[in-house]
């Protein structure tokens, strides 16, 4: 879309935006004039008090940028609980969340739970975002009984070791990545720098780290082509997996397998930003006021958790999940014919489970130790895909 028919900040949000946007100058004179898209995307969304998540603007919901399905209904959580559930009844343990945005996910996760009989030995949230630590601590704490609030409780850091089920609900689509092309001359590593008229700007220098591209470097690939690999992604996988002992890592994500996301006919990557439910393709708008995101490759996922001991325990679209985990019982607890009550919550299904919504264009992708396959992927497995 044209950049200018996005709505306009208000002079508070231009200043806010001018603070982080002096911090990426000065981090590109410190680096010689030029800094990769990871590295400018890293400053974008989390620079300390600057980045997009860790400063105070309203992100999620009609009032924010985006919204999530948590956000959109508590069905979504519910549904999910099922699975964490029968995890934890073979491992026991406890539920960490990441990046728990307002914290509507993890009140409908516990909401269920407790109404079953089913509670974790605690609910953690690792945010790194104290903004979104303070407004997650201020929804959990009126929507939940105060024994129930209690089990909740927030971590800085991965713990050294874990049992349970760790969950991840559009997360990974906001990791750093490096944008990548590819020309005559070889591969190209987009960069961020700046002058005094234009202000920032992309531009592109010779690939120095070939690493970057080997997963992607034999695919017949047309020419140009332009994409986006995350190293930080595989490494953030990889972490989670060593630390946990038993248990299930659940991705929940836009995203496609490898051959998916470097379809030939994906010349352009799939790089995207929202502002004021606004989707855009210009990282470099406002930077400190919009989300930027690129879809998963989930291929890359399940490799990094599988090599560090984890099974691929499921792959699959996110209707598929979430009808296998039982979403449509959980409907008929509204009598259809009360239409005030149902009317809204099948609307609400009708956007998790749509494939023109968000049913198909969103994954789920789980990777455990120590458990037996999962209920959400009974049917319509995709993990050959990968």
């Amino acid at each position: 879309m044209n950049i200018s028919a996005l709505p306009l900040p208000d002079t508070h949000a231009i200043a806010h935006s001018a603070q982080l946007l002096a911090l990426i100058r000065d981090e590109l004179a410190a680096a010689g004039g030029w800094i990769s898209f990871a590295r400018y995307m890293e400053l974008a969304l989390y620079a300390p008090g600057l980045g997009y998540y860790s400063a105070g603007a309203t992100k999620f919901g009609e009032a924010g940028d985006f919204v999530t399905a948590p956000e959109m209904t508590p069905l979504f959580g519910h549904t999910l609980a099922r699975q964490v559930m029968e995890v934890l009844a073979q491992t026991g343990g406890s539920v960490l969340e990441l990046g728990a945005g307002r914290g509507r996910l993890a009140a409908a996760i516990l909401e269920e739970m407790q109404r079953v009989g089913k509670l974790p030995d605690q609910y953690l949230i690792l945010e790194v975002s104290a903004d979104l630590q303070a407004v997650q601590k201020q929804h959990l704490q009126a929507v939940l009984a105060p024994a129930l609030y209690e089990r909740v409780c927030w971590l800085d850091a991965l713990p050294e070791s874990f049992t349970g089920v760790m969950l991840a609900n559009e997360v990974l689509d906001a990791v750093p990545v490096h944008v990548v092309s590819k020309y005559g001359t070889g591969w190209q590593e987009m960069g961020v720098t700046a002058d005094d008229q234009a202000g920032l700007m992309l531009m592109p220098r010779a690939l120095l780290n070939q690493a970057l591209v080997a997963d992607i470097d034999t695919l017949n690939l047309p020419e140009p082509y332009q994409t986006e690999v995350s190293p930080a992604a595989r490494a953030l996988v990889a972490s989670l997996a060593e630390c946990l002992q038993q248990g299930v890592l659940l991705f929940i994500d836009y995203g496609f397998s490898r051959a998916e996301y470097y379809h030939p006919q994906r010349q352009q990557g799939t790089l995207m930003c929202h502002y004021r439910h606004h989707a855009h393709p210009d990282p470099l708008f406002h930077p400190g006021l919009q989300d930027i995101t690129a879809h998963v490759d989930f291929s890359a996922m399940a490799e990094a958790g599988q090599a560090q001991g984890l099974q691929l325990l499921g792959y699959c679209g996110q209707a598929q999940f979430l009808i296998n985990c039982g979403i449509t019982d959980l409907m008929l607890r509204v009598p259809v014919h009360d239409l005030k009550q149902y009317a809204p919550l099948a609307s609400q299904a009708q956007k998790l489970l749509s494939p023109a919504e968000m049913g198909e264009l969103f994954k789920v992708l789980a990777l455990g130790r120590g458990v037996v396959p999962l209920s959400g992927f009974v049917r319509g497995d995709r993990s050959h895909t990968l």
